[in-house]
């Protein structure tokens, strides 16, 4: 199929909402359009794996009659979008990808993010694929199998968003809700060629997100719900939408952008590498003014309290069995660990599983300190440029166990943990990170960017990616 730019499903959500407004598409036809599509490539990517049509329908036809009456119908009237399966949405509730979850009651309501989507009049029709609890960069379960890459079938689209990512790339949805604790939004966005922002933490609910499981919500540290789309205005537009706050592009030039895309505890392959610089090169070119720095912290300790918070939070959602048979074998943990711990090692992270309140308490203070360094250097720069993933989209890898899996690196095995290497920096310090692709590696891949910024700066970093977009070319559709 040619996906050029008069095929409807590869519009811009922005171009989907002016179509609607003059009245040249209606509701229903988009949403049949994009139905269609689903139906063409569910074999082939499956990305949907729920879909309430008949409500999306009834929810599109509505729109379409308010329209003709005048009503105010919301900036995303029409628009159809999916949902990433780790939130609820009415009828369909959240499985996260666990069996023990497929069978939760269909009567629940909309997540918060996904009330504020239908509000603004979004017609959500579907959810994606992810892993099991939503806890790996490849995006396979038992219930809904494999999602595939829609730039290479043998390949995943990352994880945990990647059904997301993949629905996006392949003209599926125009718009996504993804959420990211371990790289979730960035990594997806960054394999499949589209754009995803890590918010703020705190700055959008996530009441009806799975995990925690469902029955023992609370605000978990460090995840966070966000927009994901093909191109970095219709990412902005969903933006206002889901935080309720307007924003306009504005200049850029002069913008202190430091580019960090070296470390000797960061493997990083040479496409992605590439990939930064085309995205440095184009900021200088619009404008910005960019400097390449060293690691702005220690990484080592920033990788080491990252997992005690993150693991730590994880492991308070196992079942009761999971927790007795980690806490059984601690002291054998904590005597390989020792006093000098590898960040990507099985005993570590099960030793972090089931940490001591004083062991998280040392690592929220461990935090402080960098949230306070890093204080100090965003008073020199604006953002930081830097990697998402050490690798390009990397062949399907379902072995087990899971930290026995291993990356390529340039020719070299690195241990696949170092997936959370180039995320972790925003995600511990709850900062905002703009993920926007950087072009194509040789064999046709994508490679994805972020920008990170200090809290609350998501609208510069939108300014910041329009930038590089605009010299970069933005998306390019997979060949499907």
């Amino acid at each position: 199929m040619n996906t050029t730019a008069d095929n409807p499903v590869y519009w811009t959500a922005r171009r989907m909402i002016k179509q609607l407004q003059a009245r040249r598409i209606s509701a229903r036809e988009l949403l049949d359009a994009h139905m269609a599509q689903q139906e063409r490539l569910a074999s082939k990517i499956n990305a949907v794996i729920a879909a309430d049509l008949e409500r999306a329908h009834r929810d599109a036809i509505a729109l379409d009659d308010a329209r003709t009456t005048g009503k105010d119908v919301g900036v995303l009237a029409g628009v159809p979008i999916t949902v990433k399966d780790g939130f609820d949405v009415e009828r369909m509730p959240a499985s996260a990808g666990n069996p023990a979850l497929a069978g939760r009651d269909k009567n629940c309501g909309d997540a918060e993010l996904v009330q504020r989507a239908r509000r603004a009049g979004a017609v959500v029709w579907g959810k994606t694929n992810v892993p099991f609890m939503l806890g790996d960069w490849q995006t396979y379960n038992a219930i809904y199998g494999t999602t595939n890459n829609p730039y290479d079938t043998s390949r995943g689209p990352a994880g945990s968003s990647g059904g997301a990512a993949a629905a996006l790339a392949s003209g599926i949805t125009p718009l996504e809700i993804g959420s990211d604790i371990g790289g979730s939004l960035r990594i997806p966005a960054s394999f499949c060629g589209v754009c995803s922002l890590k918010p703020t933490w705190g700055v959008l609910p996530m009441r009806g997100h799975v995990p925690p499981p469902p029955q023992d919500f609370y605000e978990w540290d460090l995840g966070v719900g966000g927009p994901m789309a093909r191109n970095v205005g219709d990412l902005r537009l969903f933006w206002n939408v889901l935080s309720g706050e307007a924003s306009t592009r504005k200049s850029m030039r002069g913008l202190r952008v430091a580019v960090w895309d070296s470390d000797p505890n960061f493997p990083l392959a040479r496409d992605v590498r590439e990939g930064v610089a085309r995205a440095a090169a184009a900021l200088e070119q619009q404008g910005a003014a960019v400097t390449h720095i060293q690691s702005p912290l220690d990484t080592r300790t920033l990788l080491i309290t990252y997992r005690w918070i993150l693991a730590s939070l994880l492991g308070s959602g196992f079942p009761e069995e999971m927790r007795q048979a980690i806490e059984a074998n601690r002291e054998m943990d904590r005597r390989a660990v020792g006093t000098d711990p590898d960040p990507w090692s099985a005993a570590f992270n099960r030793l972090c599983c089931t940490a001591r309140f004083h062991e998280v308490a040392k690592a929220y203070a461990d935090r402080q300190r960098m949230d306070d360094r890093m204080a100090g250097f965003f008073e020199q720069y604006d953002a930081i440029l830097m990697p998402v993933s050490p690798v390009a989209p990397f062949p399907h890898d379902h072995s087990e166990p899971f930290f026995a899996r291993q990356l390529e690196v340039d020719g070299k095995p690195v241990s696949y943990m170092t997936m959370l290497a180039w995320i972790a920096l925003a995600t511990l310090l709850r900062l905002p990170a703009v993920a926007f692709p950087a072009g194509l590696s040789a064999a046709g891949l994508p490679i994805g960017v972020q920008l990170v910024a200090p809290p609350h700066a998501e609208v510069r970093l939108f300014d910041l990616a329009a930038a590089a977009e605009e010299v970069l070319g933005g998306f390019v559709p997979p060949p499907l």
